[in-house]
């Protein structure tokens, strides 16, 4: 299990004060349970995709669907980003945005029509 993305303990006592209470039996190891969550998400597998390492794929699923309707990451990630003040950079990823086929001829369709216009004089 070496070779596993795992949480530094300081990173988990940061996050710790957000979990909710175990409710009867005791919640599998917390900080094998969430990396195993953030490395999913992070690589974008599916979850039955999840190293064996991590876990069942089905208890990372159950942990993320029921923290996720409790709040508990809005909490985690607003605490998070409050504590360390105003970003220096931003950065905008768009790998994943989609534009429909024709989106790209809306300027030759003359949906813009002084943006064609502009170009004429010049």
């Amino acid at each position: 299990m070496s070779d596993l993305f795992l949480l530094s303990p300081a990173q988990m006592s940061r996050m710790e004060p957000f979990f909710p209470l175990s409710h009867g039996v005791p919640r599998v190891d917390d900080r094998r349970v969430i990396s195993g969550i953030i490395y999913v998400l992070k690589h974008g597998l599916q979850w039955k995709d999840a190293p064996r390492g991590y876990g069942p794929y089905k208890t990372l699923y159950n942990r993320f669907r029921r923290w996720a309707e409790l709040g508990v990451f809005d909490r985690i990630f607003s605490s998070l980003a409050a504590n360390d003040g105003a970003p220096d950079t931003m950065m905008i990823d768009a790998t994943h945005l989609k534009a429909h086929r024709t989106a790209s001829s809306l300027v030759k369709g003359g949906f813009f029509p002084v943006t064609l216009a502009g170009r004429r004089v010049d």
